[in-house]
């Protein structure tokens, strides 16, 4: 009996094979969680289906950046651009959207917010152009006086090459730049803290 070739697949209906590949699509989500996700999304009640996936088609429809800070928004300019309450001369600068949520976490910054939307990392061929750092020094120059920028990048390579080309960029313009203090965590214990941390601990120290 002559050999067939059988075609083999992963035993799921051609529906949920599409689900599981367009899930695995998602960053940090491989095929088996994929797998676990799709089978939860089965067992669920219609409703609730239905009401996943209407809010998916919701963000992508209506979610743009803010026209001032580049934040998300659903309305062309945020709720924190346009709160008067906010002190809209001081400037925090993030590097993406989840830092800025980060900070509001904390309900102890009252000031407005810019998004970069990514940090300089020439090895990777993202320089101050790819980044929305035209905007920002745009707004600097615009009517309505800055007193300070807040330089909240991340405390990696790409995030203080950043910081740096911010600092220098804001000199002639008389702006005030700070940097986020860095240092140990609360609770922290110093034995398990490494040389750098430690150093900025030091060198960020405060009188009591």
């Amino acid at each position: 009996m002559a050999t067939q070739n059988l075609k083999r697949g992963d035993g799921l209906p051609p529906a949920m094979t599409r689900l599981v590949k367009e899930l695995a699509r998602l960053p940090g989500i491989g095929e088996k969680t994929a797998s676990r996700l799709a089978f939860n999304l089965l067992n669920r009640p219609r409703d609730q289906v239905i009401a996943l996936a209407e809010s998916l088609l919701e963000m992508k429809e209506r979610v743009v950046l803010c026209s001032q800070c580049f934040g998300l928004s659903d309305n062309p300019r945020c709720g924190i651009c346009g709160d008067p309450e906010r002190e809209h001369d001081v400037i925090c600068v993030v590097e993406g959207p989840a830092d800025l949520m980060a900070i509001e976490r904390a309900r102890t910054f009252g000031g407005v917010y810019h998004v970069l939307h990514g940090a300089i990392a020439p090895l990777d061929g993202i320089g101050p152009d790819d980044l929305k750092m035209n905007e920002l020094l745009a707004r600097l120059s615009g009517e309505g006086a800055v007193r300070e920028v807040i330089i909240a990048t991340n405390a990696t390579v790409e995030g203080e090459a950043t910081a740096h080309y911010i600092a220098r960029a804001l000199k002639p313009l008389g702006v005030k730049a700070t940097r986020l203090a860095r240092g140990l965590p609360a609770g922290g214990d110093l034995e398990y803290s490494d040389s750098a941390t430690l150093t900025s601990a030091l060198n960020g120290r405060r009188e009591l």
